[in-house]
């Protein structure tokens, strides 16, 4: 990434804000006006035969310079350079006419228009080199060498250069200002819809299967407790999941794999599934708690949902989690929301995730941290 413009790049004022385009067309009649009375006062005070040919090139400056400022940017660099070139051509014959080294102080209208036209470096050669003909001659001319011409060359060789490149950085940094604004917009609609998917999927799932059991008990007549103790746990679960909604749209939830290891538990119980999970997650390496919670909360809810299994087992290492399940042999997976959401929480964690069919039947979900 470079620290700023670079200085042999050729202008481009293609994307260059609306309001600066009236601003950039007004001030190129002003500066050709101002270079047209230039002229005409050199006429009015030059060399009798050399009138006429000196208002004639100083209305050829006015027009290469107004030609510069409104088709110039538009040309390619090879085009650029020839109409500079002719630009310049007619600057130097005005001095000439003048028969005076201080008349090449027009040349800071072809200067001008190749700020807009060339890379800075060559804009700040071609300024040092008129300012050092301009002092030769003087000195040559007149005896002595002649400083204020030169100034103002080199003046607007440097600072006009100067700022324009400032311009540009501006213009780049309101342009990476609004992406980064998009992008930030973006990631937080992708981070809201991914923890809704988290705490919708899980949640929903365990409360269906909550209720179902219950309705079932229910029915049958046999333990009317039990099913009055699942209507409560789907009560419980309702008002949790609105918290965590809440929380995810906000910003400030965060998933703990201690709370994801009880909920996996009383999920895959409710479901009619054997669970085999560790007792505590103290092992598992303190920053990849949360995106592991994650993983635990994904990887029970597709078990409960999808894979029609009798058993699930949780491993965890420092490094790791694992779920399987004993589900029937299924085809390999197909990356969707959940998969999808896990693999970006887990890549910003420095883990990897592994997703599929296992040889014997069931499937296998899995994170594992990425070695540095």
């Amino acid at each position: 990434m470079q620290d700023g413009p670079d200085a042999t790049a050729w202008p481009t004022y293609a994307g260059s804000p609306r309001w600066r385009r009236p601003i950039r067309r007004a001030l190129g009649p002003v500066v050709a006006l101002i270079g047209l009375a230039t002229a005409a006062a050199g006429a009015r005070y030059g060399h009798a035969p050399h009138r006429a040919l000196m208002t004639a090139d100083g209305v050829l400056v006015g027009a290469g310079f107004l030609a510069a400022v409104y088709a110039g940017p538009r040309l390619r660099p090879p085009a650029r350079i020839a109409a500079l070139t002719g630009l310049y051509l007619a600057g130097s014959a005005f001095a000439v006419l003048a028969g005076d080294p201080r008349a090449l102080a027009v040349l800071a209208y072809p200067i001008i228009a190749s700020v807009m036209l060339l890379p800075p470096l060559w804009t700040r050669v071609i300024g040092t080199v008129a300012a050092v003909v301009e002092v030769a001659l003087s000195w040559w001319v007149r005896g002595a060498p002649r400083w204020d011409v030169a100034l103002l060359l080199m003046f607007v060789a440097y600072v006009l250069t100067g700022i324009n490149q400032l311009s540009r950085t501006v213009a780049e940094l309101r342009a990476a200002r609004d992406e980064i604004a998009t992008l930030s917009v973006a990631a937080e609609r992708a981070r809201v819809a991914r923890d809704l998917h988290d705490v919708l999927g899980h949640s929903l799932t365990t409360i269906t299967v909550k209720t179902s059991l219950a309705r079932r008990v229910l029915e049958s007549g046999a333990d009317r407790a039990r099913a009055v103790a699942e209507i409560h746990d789907a009560e419980r679960l309702s008002r949790e999941t609105l918290d965590e909604i809440r929380a995810t749209v906000s910003g400030y939830r965060r998933a703990s794999l201690t709370a994801e290891l009880a909920g996996a538990r009383s999920a895959l119980r409710g479901a009619g599934i054997g669970a085999r999970l560790p007792r505590s997650a103290d092992d598992v390496r303190v920053d990849l708690r949360e995106p592991f919670a994650h993983v635990l909360r994904e990887g029970v809810t597709n078990v409960i949902r999808h894979s029609g299994a009798t058993t699930c087992e949780v491993r965890m290492t420092p490094t790791s989690i694992e779920i399987r399940d004993d589900g029937p042999p299924a085809a390999p997976v197909q990356p969707g929301t959940g998969l999808t959401g896990l693999a970006e929480r887990l890549a910003a964690a420095g883990a990897r995730i592994e997703a599929g069919p296992l040889p014997d039947g069931g499937f296998r979900l899995a994170a594992l941290a990425v070695e540095p």
